[in-house]
């Protein structure tokens, strides 16, 4: 069994299901669509869209559906506290914005990367994406360097800005181990033009971990 296998017993027919970016996320995608439960689901990017689309998922907008029931995505890290840092595939603040409206989150790690993602400390790995608006990048860069933060705009492999679905810029910030990763989010929030952060305090319900053959199911204390 896999992790993403696991995580289709928190998907029930009927319900309606967020669907995350990235490799996790797509496994879980792909585990969904064989098991062909009567299901609508919210798709936080393109790629995870037209994955659902080509399976035979129904696919629907957060404009018609009062809310979610639960949310399976990845992570790129995940503290004891099952707090996350999330954002390294570009779809961030889709990801949160769904998350939000769920019921339930449900998180995916492993088995790729699952030694590096699995941390003491959110922001061991020294990478924290924050998604703003292009306008605002000679500024935001300034006030996170005032806060100690170096940060780089995230580029694609042409060397072309890489920009989330949402259009806008990604900022990869440089960072150590975060002691209160809540304040840092709020200090990151009120500065102008930032749309949001990969911090994603509180509100993982249930990470499920796949290292090798070996899958650990750890829920919120």
């Amino acid at each position: 069994m896999t992790n993403a296998d696991k995580a289709l017993d928190y998907v029930t027919d009927g319900m309606t299901v967020g669907l995350g970016t990235g490799r996790a996320a797509e496994r879980f995608i792909r585990a969904l669509a064989a098991r062909k439960p009567h299901v609508r689901c919210v798709a936080t990017s393109k790629a995870s869209s037209d994955l659902a689309a080509s399976l035979g998922l129904q696919l629907v907008t957060l404009d018609q559906v009062s809310h979610l029931d639960v949310t399976v995505d990845g992570a790129d890290e995940v503290d004891p506290n099952l707090n996350l840092i999330k954002g390294y595939g570009r779809a961030l603040i889709r990801e949160k914005i769904v998350a939000s409206a769920s019921r339930h989150l449900v998180v995916l790690v492993g088995p790729e990367s699952v030694r590096e993602k699995v941390v003491p400390v959110l922001g061991t790995r020294g990478k924290l994406p924050v998604e703003v608006l292009a306008f605002g990048l000679p500024l935001i860069r300034g006030k996170l360097e005032e806060m100690g933060i170096a940060s780089t705009p995230t580029t694609g492999y042409d060397g072309q800005p890489a920009l989330s679905d949402n259009g806008n810029p990604i900022l990869e910030c440089r960072v150590g181990p975060i002691a209160d990763p809540a304040e840092l989010e709020r200090q990151i929030r009120a500065i102008p033009g930032v749309i949001g952060t990969g911090l994603f305090i509180g509100m993982a319900e249930a990470v499920i971990i796949q290292d090798g053959e070996n899958v650990e199911v750890r829920q919120r204390p």
